[in-house]
């Protein structure tokens, strides 16, 4: 298969290609975690995690190099490394390249997964320099970050490097990932040694993929969320912070910080329901024209492995307009990876009546049905009351109790306001309560409020069969409250039904992230879910299911 480069359209004045569907020369299949510098020749050249490039490929190539002359058309240029560096272990890994123009050469900054340093996984970022950007390339002999032991024993992710240098001159050096969190530390103005102390920008177990911007008086951390390479269901997406210093604190649209533990981060592309899923592990580069590009990788969710059935996680590269709105960063004003992406977030009709339970009666209304019930869940006081279960849907054994009732047909949106006390700082895994979308026991969707180790987030998750197994990811979305307000917004298109999630902190201002899709046929049922452990103890209750008429 080709290799794919998206483009959106661009501002009128651009004169710049323009591409509605995958194009570009068969360079490579897939292209992970790409970086991308232009050199003195005028070209743009491209650098990606070590994987095979094309189908039917098992070796990696060592940071696969790209070239092209306009940022759409691209052909493989070679590879930094022949072999892997001496302190690197025969089979570590060579991931998420950073590739910059450091004081009259090129710096590429990568991440090796398992050293010669000590036993065991000991993740750590390096350094290579060349005089262009198809080298020759030589090593700096070690890590410019070592490895870092971990509390209680292995070692942090050091993972995912990112340069930037700020308006004083000064160079820092992004790293990290969710076993962590994200750092910057001070490097020296050749970029090749490291100056001053660590300091944490992110709260652990949220973000990777680090990628920081000046502009104006802002700096703008783009960090990815969820599970990178999740097959069919990866939700993998990019948000955003900013802050006035390169070393924050950062904090989103709303004010929410990225370090606390209601953890915060602004959308800058989620997958729209259209065939790309996994849009995350971004770059930011800026055309002759000043215009803004997010080169990224994504997943087509239709072939999810580079080897099918199984296998490497198939990401070709990205490329998408970048545009700011209101002074924060997201692809293509809204509508998220090309093409045929959703243009504008619903609108929010009538009521339906009767696809809809306020909870003021001594039980529940009509119409719903218990899949595995759970008598424990209780209408009283104008609300259910529904204690999180000792119990899950993900995987085979589906102990999950599940409330459902039949979906109205055509466009809707369903939202419910939910109050669940999931504490902060603590480890609660998983404990969840939220809207669910369901077609079976191992084909769902489920928009909850969750706690993911020490954070509390909003996770969007899809499990579905798939050649045989049952694949399971989720994207996350923005920061809940103990009050939360959470919508699901159904729409057919081609007839398939796509679901974009959507919440409020306070039934007011509502943000709208990614969607998941349902094949045409299915009729899935929508409803509510309350499970993930019950120690310690959390009830979630539910002041009202209501289904309102989509305008949109």
């Amino acid at each position: 298969m080709r290799f794919m480069v998206v483009a959106a359209l661009v501002a009128a004045l651009t004169p710049a290609p323009v591409s509605a569907a995958p194009a570009a020369a068969t360079a490579a299949d897939t292209f992970a975690d790409p970086s991308v510098v232009r050199g003195d020749d005028g070209a743009w050249y491209a650098y990606g995690t070590s994987d095979p490039l094309h189908v039917g490929e098992t070796t990696p190539h060592l940071l696969p190099i790209l070239r092209s002359t306009d940022l759409f058309h691209w052909a493989y240029a070679g590879d930094v490394f022949t072999h892997r560096p001496g302190w690197a272990t025969g089979t570590a890994g060579l991931w998420a390249p950073d590739i910059r123009r450091v004081g009259g050469r090129y710096v590429l900054y990568y991440t090796v997964t398992d050293t010669t340093l000590n036993p065991g996984d000991d993740s750590a970022i390096g350094v290579a320099t060349a005089p262009s950007p198809l080298g020759p390339w030589t090593d700096s002999g070690g890590p410019i970050v070592a490895p870092r032991p971990a509390p209680g024993g292995g070692f942090l992710w050091t993972f995912d490097p990112a340069l930037l240098t700020d308006a004083q001159g000064r160079n820092w050096l992004y790293y990290g990932s969710y076993f962590g969190g994200i750092f910057t530390v001070p490097v020296s103005a050749d970029g090749l040694s490291v100056t001053g102390p660590p300091t944490r920008v992110t709260i652990d177990n949220r973000y990777e993929g680090a990628y920081v911007v000046r502009r104006g008086p802002w700096y703008y951390l783009f960090g990815s969320a969820a599970n990178c390479c999740a097959g069919p269901t990866t939700g993998y997406s990019v948000f955003a912070g900013r802050s006035a210093s390169p070393t924050g604190p950062f904090v989103d649209r709303d004010g929410i910080s990225l370090l606390t533990s209601r953890v915060g981060g602004t959308p800058v592309i989620q997958p729209n329901g259209n065939r790309w899923i996994g849009t995350g592990h971004n770059a930011v580069v800026t055309d002759t024209d000043g215009q803004d590009w997010l080169v990224y990788h994504a997943i087509d969710r239709n072939q999810p492995y580079l080897n099918e059935p199984f296998g490497i996680n198939r990401r070709p590269m990205l490329v998408d307009r970048l545009d700011w709105v209101d002074g924060w960063p997201i692809v293509r004003a809204g509508p998220g990876p090309s093409s045929n992406g959703l243009a504008a977030p619903p609108r929010v009709g009538p009521l339906v009546p009767n696809a809809s339970d306020e909870f003021n009666g001594a039980g529940l209304g009509a119409g719903w049905t218990w899949t595995r019930r759970d008598d424990r869940a209780t209408v009283t006081g104008g609300a259910l009351r529904w204690p999180t279960e000792p119990a899950d849907l993900v995987g085979s054994a589906n102990t999950a109790g599940v409330l459902t009732r039949a979906a109205p047909s055509g466009p809707y949106v369903v939202e419910t306001k939910l109050i669940i006390d999931l504490g902060v700082d603590t480890v609660r895994n998983y404990q969840q309560a939220g809207l669910i979308v369901y077609a079976g026991d191992d084909d769902f969707a489920r928009l909850s409020h969750v706690a993911i180790w020490n954070t509390r987030q909003i996770e969007f998750g899809r499990e579905l069969p798939y050649a045989g197994r049952l694949s399971y990811g989720g994207m996350v979305e923005g920061a809940p409250a103990e009050t939360t307000w959470l919508r699901l917004a159904h729409t057919v298109v081609g007839g398939e039904h796509r679901y974009r999630a959507g919440w409020s902190r306070d039934g007011v201002h509502w943000s709208w992230g990614g969607t998941w899709t349902f094949p045409p046929g299915s009729s899935p049922r929508i409803g509510l879910v309350a499970q993930g452990g019950n120690d310690p103890q959390a009830t979630a209750v539910f002041d009202y299911f209501r289904v309102y008429r989509s305008l949109r």
